[in-house]
């Protein structure tokens, strides 16, 4: 593409004449005796619609509106691989083509009322059959496009785009080139068959009954591209979750991103990326309304290793007192270095406040399992939340095994007691994505 009709100029017309087309006409016919003018070099504009309706892609419906509404949302049901988003009756899909749009395509609108129009099956296939049916009746070497229209993420209003194309540069991409400043473009690439379409659309019009505009003065190579070319791929797209699928896939990424990380780089931790996982994690369920978690978060450094130091000299003193050689003693409590080097540890703490009272040792073991439980989900809220935020992490159970001396070293009351700790911080290793799910072999027993 140059920029020949930026300097030079272009113009637009409207084809007016036309007449209201029905399953196999010839739409290039129509064309050529309503435009006999059409010059090579022209960009032929059709609206869609009438594609639909000469490939026989209009389907007939009740006369009765609730009916004929019932009708249209099975076929953008049946149009679409898959609902992005839904706000009221509102269905914004992507249809069998890859577009993302409202109701994948499927109108009401400028059709007879007993009819509904489906898009062409292949739009660009639609493009270079009229651009040959042209030729043949005008021997002119046109450039034809099939538009049609929706509206824009973040942007107000509705635009015609092109959804199939033939004999131009749908994309030109400005990478490597300069701008007037001599600043090297690094990414801009120009949607020109959108933008031909948006200005195709001025002349012809939504009410006037005018499905076809002509271009004329732009100056494009024909570089085999095609309307699809225009679809962003679900793989580069930011967006291609759906609001609810968004949410559910998030939420499964998170748990089967999460893994035992024992390795962290020195990039400190966001306080605030951290308080947002630990609020997370208080959600977790928990018996008689009752918040039955403390995270305590080690801030203090000197503290830290106080509390580690302590844990250290009576974890190797009970390895001694069972008998242990001082050689394996030291390589067990040497597991717990991970607790020295990680940029931020937690220790979560399970409270018993509001646990009931019964006489009978059976219902008060429950009752102590209950909190247990919520005291682990929480735990694994803690780290899942972490993983969702990209931070590492790894429990480690080490307080359990010295809850007096956590509970001296950090001057908390006797009720509070430990679940091992949390440490955390970015993770040294590159992400590997989430992990498959496990197997379920033994871990699921349905009866």
């Amino acid at each position: 593409m140059s920029d020949h009709a930026a300097t030079s100029g272009m113009h637009l017309f409207a084809v007016p004449g036309l007449p209201e087309f029905e399953h196999g006409d010839d739409l290039a016919a129509s064309i050529a005796a309503a435009a006999p003018w059409l010059a090579d070099g022209d960009i032929v504009v059709v609206t869609s619609k009438v594609v639909s309706k000469v490939e026989g892609r209009v389907i007939r419906a009740p006369l009765d509106p609730e009916q004929r509404d019932a009708l249209r949302r099975e076929y953008v049901l049946s149009e679409a691989t898959h609902v992005l988003a839904q706000r009221g009756r509102t269905l914004i899909t992507q249809n069998k083509l890859g577009i993302v749009q409202a109701a994948s395509g499927v109108d009401a609108s400028n059709v007879a009322q007993d009819r509904i129009a489906l898009l062409p099956e292949d739009p660009d296939a639609s493009a270079r059959r009229l651009r040959d049916g042209l030729r043949q009746h005008l021997g002119v070497e046109v450039a034809v496009m099939v538009t049609d229209t929706m509206g824009r993420a973040w942007r107000m209003g509705q635009t015609d785009v092109a959804i199939g194309s033939s004999g131009l540069e749908v994309i030109h991409r400005y990478a490597g080139d300069l701008d007037a400043q001599g600043n090297e473009l690094a990414v801009t690439e120009v949607a020109v068959g959108d933008e031909i379409a948006g200005a195709a659309d001025l002349v012809k019009g939504k009410l006037g009954s005018i499905p076809v505009g002509v271009v004329r003065g732009f100056t494009s190579e024909d570089d085999g591209s095609c309307a699809r070319d225009l679809v962003r791929t679900v793989d580069d797209d930011l967006f291609h979750l759906g609001t609810a699928e968004a949410l559910a896939q998030g939420r499964r990424e998170a748990v089967l991103m999460r893994r035992s990380v024992r390795s962290f780089t020195d990039e400190p931790v966001d306080p605030g990326t951290l308080r947002r996982a630990v609020g997370a994690a208080l959600t977790a369920p928990a018996p008689h309304h009752t918040r039955p978690v403390r995270f305590v978060w080690l801030r203090d450094r000197p503290l830290r290793r106080k509390l580690l130091d302590a844990m250290r000299t009576a974890w190797l003193e009970d390895l001694r007192a069972d008998g242990m050689s001082e050689e394996r003693a030291q390589r067990r409590v040497g597991r717990g270095d991970l607790l020295y080097a990680a940029p931020e540890v937690i220790v979560p703490f399970l409270v018993r406040d509001g646990s009931h009272e019964y006489p009978d040792e059976r219902r008060s073991d429950a009752e102590r399992s209950m909190f247990t439980v919520a005291g682990g989900a929480a735990v694994q809220g803690l780290l899942v939340s972490l993983a969702a935020e990209e931070l590492g992490s790894c429990w480690v159970s080490s307080t359990l095994f010295c809850p007096e001396v956590v509970r001296a070293t950090l001057d908390l009351p006797e009720s509070w007691e430990p679940l091992g700790a949390v440490a955390a911080g970015h993770p040294t290793e590159k992400d590997t994505g989430p992990r498959p799910p496990r197997d379920l072999d033994d871990g699921l027993v349905e009866l």
